[in-house]
């Protein structure tokens, strides 16, 4: 996790706002001890329920994403996490996230 040390939680919270982000978390290697500096960045992302964004969208986030971390980034959305049919993996990626930025916890923070 010292890697996250050095992106500014700021950035994260504004790339979150502007694309609508109700929940930023990572998980995989970021959050263990096996990250090095090779590795990709593991991002699972829920959106407020009016953002609709399409394929492009989602290309142009994970590319603001990787200039963001200076590494590639594998971005994928609740919704599909739900969606898929292997649940092992659903369970073992939700069983490991890290939440970097949580709209709830912004706006408390706001007041």
């Amino acid at each position: 996790m010292k890697f996250l040390d050095s992106v500014k939680s700021n950035d994260i919270a504004l790339f979150c706002k502007r694309w609508m982000i109700r929940e930023f978390a990572v998980f995989g290697s970021i959050v263990r001890e096996d990250f090095r500096p090779e590795s990709d960045v593991d991002v699972l992302v829920t959106f407020r329920r009016n953002a609709d964004w399409g394929l492009f969208d989602h290309a142009q986030m994970q590319n603001e994403l990787e200039a963001l971390f200076g590494r590639k980034v594998d971005l994928i959305t609740r919704r599909a996490l739900e969606r898929t049919q292997n649940q092992i993996l659903r369970d073992r990626i939700l069983n490991s996230t890290k939440v970097i930025f949580s709209e709830d916890e912004a706006a408390y923070a706001e007041r």
